[in-house]
């Protein structure tokens, strides 16, 4: 008969427990094991070595893997719908020992908008050159300022000789952008940007570069002087467009979008701002351009012309908090949905002249933002909006990462508002003109040939059970659920009796949720429900003990299961509590070739478990405020399966990994459910697949 030592073990008091804001990480310290498996590549670069990652062989589809495979996602049943809960900050803790240390999640303010990523102070108050020549451009006395950003400064430059036009290389008046040579865009050489516009070649709405080079301590880009931005339009029509002005800037904004697309570059950094018309008294005046290329990253790759790879970093965010997709505030690759998500939100604000997620401060900044970018419905943004920019919200933020946009069905969106009378427009919408005059008869076929889809991200958020089933070999397997603290215990001894091990466990209204079966391949098992949680003193006793932690869960109410074993393969284990995500430090435990073995949440605190020879080659993250189904399908595609998943009751996470050793079959399933999944739990048993994880929290439905 198997050991187990059973019963309840309680802790001191919550009252007695350190400031709950700290971070509480252990290890214990075996000496790690001679041979460790290296990990981590997986996705491309987004076309900045700062958050450029190292590449891994690509893996086969799941398709081609052998038979029998299926990885299916089912609709949720309906469920409860429940408001979100507020956020707390990160935290991040040192490693080999135990301790609290406070850690801020990344934050960066700037501009009218809260740019981030790039962003830097000026990494040299030199100041810039009074005259400017590079290559064989003209001579050009450096004038006033007309902006700073993140990555450069731009001054009017004035001809000293010569010049007749006011724009093109003959121009009087260029604009000149510096970018000094200690920025963190130019650590290898020429900013980024200059390989954008050589590829670009005069693209349809970005400005034309006529010189670039070095002078001194500077690169210097000589471009075409346009005239003021979106934003200080907005703000001289005492901050409000007309419908027919912001229809007319987003099928031209679109039609810019697509060429760049074509292109094989999304922008990154779609915003009022960053839209500009051409001079005033010029034949450009009403005409609508693109600037600052330094976000712009590849979505398709320059040599093979595929899509770049799907990948995930929650700890990168590239852009401006205000109008980023909630994608690039999740870490995702930016792809061309991300550029058109951003417009829609820069749309709104032209119309409303606010976004429901401003105002908000602090270092969770970009997390409050996205948490309510995806709890606002288009219904609720889009209020005071004419109907079609309702549909251009839903269109766009349903779109896949690797989805091709129908640009001319996003341009008809807006026809009807748009002035039939092209003298009495306020901006020229020549690019949206030359999708086609037959743009009406191609969208009544596409009308007829579409077929209804998925939608991604349209839905109420919601608490659920999620739960995760594997392909296994016949076997017992038991689960009971709202089970209280005081009956724990005769489950468990019953559950040994039989030769059941717990193989996971989960929480939901602090009452628990127990799985056991015969197939975990443990030879000894104790636990520990206790009040602090994931309590440290107990953990490291049984540590001494040979003991690792195999399952964990968290209540509500701040209290803790944890189930340690014999008989794992686990060499060393180290484990952080956190009141955010802990990204960075599973990413730092990642190269030290440590992988996620267990995950639970109490509240809004995260408990993550890591543990040495886990028997994964690789693993990764996907961390939603939805139940992020898009991403979980393109990890399958690639090998991954989900091996780890935690929720509360604002974000879901889960870790998908690639064992070392192949299965015979790799089929995965998940499941969504109101209430705890028993009514489909001996379906799948029929099938002989088995509960491998659960837990309780967001989803959306």
């Amino acid at each position: 008969m198997p050991e187990l030592r059973s019963g309840a073990r309680r802790s001191r008091r919550l009252d007695d427990q350190p400031n709950p804001q700290t971070v509480e990480q252990a290890e214990n310290n075996v000496p790690p094991p001679q041979t460790a498996t290296r990990r981590r590549g997986g996705g491309r670069g987004r076309g900045n070595a700062a958050v450029a990652k190292g590449a891994v062989p690509p893996r086969p589809t799941a398709a081609g893997r052998g038979r029998g495979i299926r990885l299916t996602d089912l609709e949720p049943e309906p469920c409860e719908v429940r408001p979100a809960a507020g956020a707390l900050g990160a935290t991040e803790p040192a490693l080999n020992r135990v301790e609290g240390v406070p850690d801020k999640d990344i934050a960066a303010e700037g501009a009218s908008a809260e740019k981030i990523a790039g962003m830097e102070e000026d990494s040299s108050t030199a100041p810039v050159p009074e005259r400017v020549q590079v290559g064989n451009s003209p001579v050009y006395k450096t004038e006033r300022k007309l902006g700073k950003g993140g990555f450069g400064q731009v001054f009017v430059g004035r001809r000293v000789n010569g010049g007749s036009d006011r724009i093109g290389a003959d121009a009087i008046e260029v604009a000149l952008k510096f970018e000094h040579r200690n920025s963190k865009g130019c650590n290898f050489g020429p900013p980024y940007e200059w390989q954008v516009y050589n590829t670009l070649n005069s693209c349809y709405g970005i400005p034309a570069v006529h010189h670039k080079g070095r002078q001194g301590d500077f690169y210097i880009l000589v471009m075409d002087m346009l005239g003021p931005s979106l934003w200080d339009v907005w703000n001289s029509l005492a901050q409000s467009m007309s419908p027919n002005m912001v229809a007319c800037i987003a099928v031209e904004a679109i039609s810019i979008l697509e060429k760049l697309h074509m292109k094989g570059f999304v922008h990154g950094d779609v915003k009022p701002e960053n839209f500009l018309l051409g001079q005033p008294g010029t034949p450009d005046e009403k005409k609508l351009y693109l600037i600052d290329l330094g976000l712009a990253s590849r979505w398709k790759d320059s040599h093979s012309g595929q899509h770049v790879e799907y990948d995930q970093r929650p700890d990168v965010f590239r852009g401006t908090i205000r109008y980023a997709s909630c994608h690039a505030h999740l870490g995702r690759t930016g792809s061309r949905r991300d550029d058109l998500e951003s417009l829609a939100y820069t749309l709104i604000f032209l119309m409303r002249g606010r976004l429901p997620w401003q105002g908000y401060q602090g270092d969770n900044k970009s997390f409050l933002v996205c948490k309510k970018k995806m709890s606002t419905s288009p219904e609720l943004m889009c209020c005071f909006c004419p109907p079609p920019f309702k549909l251009f919200l839903e269109a766009v933020t349903n779109m896949k990462f690797d989805e091709e946009p129908n640009y001319a069905k996003l341009i008809s969106i807006f026809d009807t508002l748009i002035e039939p009378c092209a003298i009495s427009r306020p901006i020229r919408i020549d690019g949206a003109l030359k999708v086609g005059q037959k743009r009406g008869r191609l969208l009544i076929n596409l009308e007829e040939d579409e077929q209804p889809r998925k939608k991604i991200r349209i839905g109420s958020p919601a608490t659920q059970w999620i739960s995760v089933y594997n392909a296994r070999r016949p076997m017992k397997q038991r689960y009971h659920y709202n089970v209280a603290d005081m009956r724990l215990a005769q489950h468990i001894e019953k559950g040994n009796e039989d030769g059941l091990f717990i193989s996971c466990v989960a929480s939901a209204a602090n009452l628990w949720a127990i799985i056991m079966d015969a197939g975990t391949g443990f030879s000894s098992q104790v636990y520990e429900l206790s009040t602090v949680f994931l309590h440290k003193d107990w953990i490291m006793e049984q540590w001494e003990k040979n003991y690792y932690i195999s399952s964990i869960a968290g209540s509500d109410n701040g209290s803790s299961l944890v189930v340690m074993s014999k008989g794992t393969s686990y060499t060393q284990q180290s484990y952080k509590v956190s009141d955010s995500f802990p990204y960075k430090w599973i990413n730092k435990k990642w190269k030290e070739d440590f992988h996620v073995t267990s995950m639970t949440t109490a509240g809004n605190r995260w408990g993550v478990v890591m543990s040495r020879n886990s028997g994964f080659s690789d693993q990764v993250v996907e961390l939603d405020f939805l139940y992020p189904s898009d991403g979980i399908h393109r990890r399958w595609e690639n090998g991954y399966r989900i091996t780890s998943m935690a929720a509360t009751a604002d974000q879901a996470a889960f870790i998908l990994s690639i064992p070392k050793r192949k299965i015979m079959d790799e089929t995965q399933e998940t499941l969504r459910t109101t209430a705890f999944p028993s009514t489909h739990v001996k379906d799948k048993w029929a099938k002989n697949l088995y509960i491998a994880s659960i837990c309780y929290g967001r989803t959306v439905c």
